[in-house]
């Protein structure tokens, strides 16, 4: 009797403990299966606005914990952002949380870069740390998703607010009339693309297919010395699959808090180098030459400015020679590109 009630004893307890264990592996292995959802944060000695962030990223989690996982790339910071990546793991316990911290800081696209590269989800949502996200956005992007299983893209509507006045000076970017799925990916991007370049460069509001990311990243390396390049890989996967851009705004960019706006010569290169060579990587991916031709002379009407080029061959001589002349000799090809076929047009482009 007291050797059955021992070995019961010992029995149920062996059962909890391999209960318990079995429990244990399964939720580990949840953790790290491939997840429909990557959010992704790259950041750089701002801990208090990547707090700010992860603190709304903690509400809108709940009850999505198994869809997502979280990333951040810490472009080499000196502040205390590491400490706010181990606070913010240990409270977000419950989701699959990695970090990665550059041993030198590889600039702003080569972090972001980073972010699209790290991820075996299905899918990657890479969000500034400083800008404004509403609390039903996760909920809808994850429904959606779900919904939508062969989604190439989805692009989230935002709106504008200028940092030094709080102005909201965008109500809404994008003229998007509906939420519905869109087929023709390409036509899409092309429309949005034709109305207005700046809006599909903010990084925050793409939700990228990975596997097609991954690949517009091997199909142009060097996209990370390019500030214009968001716009290419948004493109890329525009032109392989069926895209969403919604009707409703579910973010804000922050205006006013980028190099871009802080540099003159980031915005002289913007002009002049970077826009011009993403039109002539598009090319390679499809879209039309004709297309890209026009695109090529609209940014040379909408941005050329000669006060401002004037003003940057008398404070940056060498470096405007250096962009000007390139872009002048590419003007002048795609002036005179009906009398070429598309393919000798790409090779001399």
């Amino acid at each position: 009797m007291i050797f059955e009630k021992t070995h019961s004893i010992y029995l149920n307890s062996f059962r909890n403990q391999t209960g318990f264990l079995y429990y244990l592996l399964n939720y580990r292995y949840e953790l790290n299966m491939n997840k429909l959802l990557t959010i992704a944060i790259p950041t750089f000695n701002r801990a208090q606005l990547l707090d700010k962030q992860l603190t709304w990223l903690a509400k809108s989690i709940k009850g999505f914990e198994s869809d997502c996982e979280i990333f951040i790339s810490d472009n080499c910071s000196t502040d205390n952002t590491q400490e706010v990546i181990k606070k913010w793991q240990l409270i977000l316990s419950n989701v699959k949380f990695t970090s990665n911290k550059n041993s030198e800081n590889i600039g702003v696209m080569g972090n972001i870069a980073c972010c699209l590269k790290a991820p075996n989800s299905k899918y990657v949502w890479t969000i500034g740390d400083d800008d404004p996200i509403q609390e039903r956005t996760l909920d809808y992007v994850l429904t959606t998703l779900k919904k939508h299983s062969d989604l190439a893209l989805m692009f989230l509507n935002f709106s504008g607010r200028q940092k030094r006045t709080g102005q909201l000076v965008v109500e809404r970017w994008l003229n998007s009339d509906n939420d519905e799925l869109r087929v023709d990916g390409k036509a899409v991007f092309q429309g949005y693309l034709n109305e207005n370049f700046g809006g599909v460069l903010f990084i925050s509001a793409a939700i990228y297919r990975t596997n097609l990311v991954q690949q517009a990243l091997k199909k142009w390396p060097s996209a990370t010395s390019n500030w214009a390049s968001q716009a290419y890989w948004t493109g890329f996967c525009a032109a392989h699959g069926s895209v969403i851009v919604t009707k409703d705004t579910y973010l804000e960019c922050t205006m006013g808090a980028s190099l871009l706006d802080l540099d003159p010569t980031w915005n002289f290169r913007m002009r002049y180098a970077y826009i011009p060579e993403v039109y002539i990587k598009l090319l390679k991916v499809g879209y039309p030459h004709k297309f890209c031709q026009e695109m090529i002379w609209q940014n040379f009407q909408q941005k050329t400015d000669l006060k401002i080029l004037l003003g940057a061959l008398k404070r940056w001589p060498f470096l405007t020679i250096k962009i000007f002349i390139p872009y002048l000799r590419l003007l002048s090809i795609s002036a005179w590109a009906i009398l070429f076929p598309p393919k000798q047009l790409e090779n001399s482009l």
